[in-house]
């Protein structure tokens, strides 16, 4: 590949999120309506917020280092393998940094293992628990 050949990606970003039809999913914030439909077109298993049994995925948004402080508390509502992911505005438009959700992760007792650009102007970044944490 050329230096000037731009990579294009054809997988779906449902795919890129892991998102299986037997995922048992929870959303933490204000998501699109067209993500909330490609997610309810994959599994059947969308909640709102995080009452009731743990979940395999989260999906929360974070505009600010206060609202990051949730992972501690999202971290419970997860199955052993499952992953909490961050999404946050990207570029110009970002109001925390990489390194903020890779520290708030970390605090949560979370490690980061993955990065997929969720829209034109939102990033998402996963965070699971330690291997060595894991039940």
């Amino acid at each position: 590949m050329s230096p000037s050949t731009d990579r294009i990606y054809t997988k779906p970003l449902i795919d890129k999120l892991g998102v299986r039809p037997d995922s048992r999913v929870a959303l933490v914030g204000s998501f699109a309506e067209d993500f909330r439909k490609m997610l309810c077109g994959r599994t059947q298993s969308v909640v709102e917020g995080v009452e009731g049994e743990s979940v395999d995925l989260i999906f929360v948004t974070a505009d600010s280092v206060e609202e990051l402080g949730r992972l501690k508390q999202l971290r419970d509502h997860i199955v052993s393998k499952g992953a909490i992911w961050i999404v946050s505005r990207k570029g110009k438009q970002a109001t925390i940094r990489d390194t903020d959700v890779i520290a708030a992760s970390i605090d949560a007792g979370l490690v980061d293992n993955k990065v997929v650009s969720f829209s034109d102007t939102h990033t998402a970044l996963r965070a699971v628990i330690r291997l060595r944490d894991r039940k």
